[in-house]
Formats: C-alpha cells, structure tokens, sequence
C-alpha cells in the first residue's frame, strides 16, 4: 500500500493529540509540524519547515510544498475555527485526515486548569466534528477516529490498528521515547508540560469530571460538546482495527 504523503491528526484541546504526535515524532520516517492552524491563529506566525506562514493559506501551501517533497505528519486543534482550512477542498481531499477523541468532561477539567476563563467554543469538539464532516463530504469516505481511552488502555493494538488503517508501517519502538520538552512545544510549552514527562501512553491519576459535572457552567459546555463527541465515537476505530457503527 502506498503511504500518503501527508497524514493529519485533529483533536480538540486536551484530548491527547500531543502524546500522540510525540509517538510519531519517535518513528523518525515523516516529518512532523505542530499545530501550524492554531499558531498562525494564535501567534500571527508559525514556522513551516523552513517558511514562516502568516495566514491560513500561507500554512496550507507551506504544508503542500513539504508533502511535496516528503512524508508529512501535522497535528492541530480545534481551540479555533479554521475556515481556510473547511474552505480548500482539494487540501482537505489530498490529505489523509484523521481525528483523535477525549471523553468531553476530562478534556473540559483539564482545559479549564490551564484557563480558567476558557469559553465554550474553544472545547472544541463541534469545531473538530466540523473538520471531520468537511472530509467526509470532499472525500466520501468516514475518516479514521480513535479514542485516546484506547491509546492509553491498549496502545500497542490501537497504533497497529490506526497505521493499517491509515496505510503506513507499524513501528513499535515508536511507542516509548525519551522524556523532554521538544523544540516545537517551546511557544506553547505550559500546555505539553504533563506529556513533556512521559515515557510513552500513560494515564494520568485524576480526571476532574466531578469538578465539571458539579459546576453549572462547565456541565453546560459538557453538554453541548457531548452530541459531537458521540457522533465522533460512533465511528471510531476499535483496537482490533474494525470500525464501530453505532452509538454505545
């Protein structure tokens, strides 16, 4: 099977896309690019191999030009709306996209521990399924989705199942590193702190689900990113590789 060029990873914050991404980064056969839709949006400017990107279509055709020339990872999420991105259509057809799922109210506590003021839009889950439906209506095709409950339960069986699914080789070194702070997490380090100390999936003790469940604005913003979430869930990638097909 030929691999694809350009393989993405989508994820609303905090839902482990990071740990993810340092996995790929370990495999050492693409070259991987952090969050370039949300640095331009955030910071104005995002280093893109060797270009500076100042707009959304300066870091599409930034990505194009790499995957032009080699293998590509990028991981991005979805604190903000990239309507550049929904709007290329032949980007989000050339591009393996895949997405990866956090249970809402974990990945709402851990995101309201690093901004407490945080709004309701930048949980992302309705901006991540957005992305996901864009892809399945370009490409005709349900997009792979894995539930990071998975990656962090059975790693081992989830990675296979996701690189069969997606077409490159399985690399089980790939699945423990060195502990460290990366280059590319260093803008935005306080948020890659947790995964910056592990040695590969691990769960961390404490979820915080009762903190969001008890707090009326936190338990509104679980409920209305919770139907995206499902919808995401309903098709997701189970370890042994198939696909689930309805709701659990």
């Amino acid at each position: 099977m030929e691999q694809p060029p350009a393989l993405a990873l989508w994820s609303a914050p905090r839902s482990r896309s990071t740990a993810f991404a340092r996995m790929m980064a370990e495999r050492g056969d693409r070259t991987v690019v952090h969050e370039p839709f949300s640095l331009v949006t955030d910071f104005g400017e995002v280093k893109i191999g060797d270009r500076v990107a100042r707009t959304e279509q300066e870091a599409l055709a930034a990505l194009r030009d790499i995957a032009a020339d080699e293998p590509v990872f990028f991981k991005d999420t979805t604190d903000f709306r990239y309507p550049g991105l929904l709007a290329d259509e032949e980007f989000l057809a050339a591009v393996t996209h895949t997405f990866i799922i956090r249970r809402p109210a974990e990945a709402i506590a851990s995101h309201h521990r690093l901004n407490p003021r945080l709004g309701r839009d930048e949980i992302g889950f309705a901006r991540l399924y957005e992305i996901f439906a864009a892809v399945r209506s370009v490409t005709g095709a349900t997009p792979v989705v894995i539930d990071s409950d998975d990656l962090l339960d059975r790693p081992e069986a989830t990675v296979r199942a996701y690189c069969s699914a997606v077409g490159i080789p399985f690399l089980p070194d790939a699945l423990a590193w060195q502990p460290g702070m990366r280059p590319e997490w260093q803008t935005t380090s306080r948020w890659h702190a947790s995964t910056s100390r592990t040695a590969g999936f691990r769960r961390d003790a404490g979820t915080g689900v009762e903190a969001v469940e008890s707090d009326p604005t936190l338990r509104a913003y679980r409920e209305y990113h919770q139907p995206y979430y499902e919808k995401l869930r309903a098709v997701a990638l189970r370890p042994d590789g198939s696909q689930m097909r309805c709701f659990t």
